[in-house]
């Protein structure tokens, strides 16, 4: 199987970061293909709701998010994790969410949806952030529940810690380590 995993936060070798590595260590470890994105140092440029997406279902734009198109159209499992911001995903992994408008075009304009493949797909939303009221990681896992639906990813997983905020807090988490390895786990069951 080929796994991408979107790695949303601004902060190398945070808490997101920490989290995400946790993942996908069983799936490293089952052999699958693993392909990382780091997208806060990818230069995607925000969607400019142009409309040239429209009729094609392909973006006009010509940078980062291109290879991005290319992997979640061969993806059998994706992995998006991400501060909580605000309410919401990181401006890094939000930048990538609104560019699959061209995802959305074809799929709901178009009327075509990326092939399913042998594996099926399946997605694990991994939020973090240090708020300690559920509404963050609920506004943020609808962004991401968009997402997974428009890359025609049927069902994902989601977990959430919250009040978590310094640098490497979540590893004084009585159980987040153990609760994302065994989502990545999940994830390729």
């Amino acid at each position: 199987m080929k796994v991408l995993a979107f790695y949303g936060s601004p902060r190398v070798q945070g808490n997101t970061d920490l989290l995400i590595e946790e993942a996908l260590k069983p799936i490293e470890a089952a052999g699958h293909e693993i392909v990382p994105f780091k997208l806060n140092v990818m230069n995607i440029r925000p969607c400019q709701d142009c409309g040239g997406c429209m009729m094609s279902g392909v973006c006009v734009m010509d940078d980062p998010m291109t290879g991005i198109y290319r992997a979640i159209r061969e993806a059998d499992r994706i992995i998006l994790a991400s501060p909580i911001f605000f309410f919401s995903v990181s401006a890094q992994a939000k930048a990538m969410i609104d560019r699959c408008q061209a995802f959305w075009c074809e799929k709901y304009l178009l009327k075509k949806t990326i092939p399913a493949g042998p594996h099926g797909r399946k997605g694990l939303l991994i939020l973090v952030g240090g708020m300690k009221k559920d509404e963050g990681a609920e506004c943020a896992g609808n962004t991401a529940k968009a997402f997974f639906r428009t890359v025609s990813v049927p069902e994902h997983e989601a977990v959430s810690f919250l009040g978590v905020d310094a640098k490497g807090d979540i590893l004084k988490h009585p159980t987040a380590m153990k609760d994302v390895y065994e989502a990545g786990k999940r994830l390729i069951s």
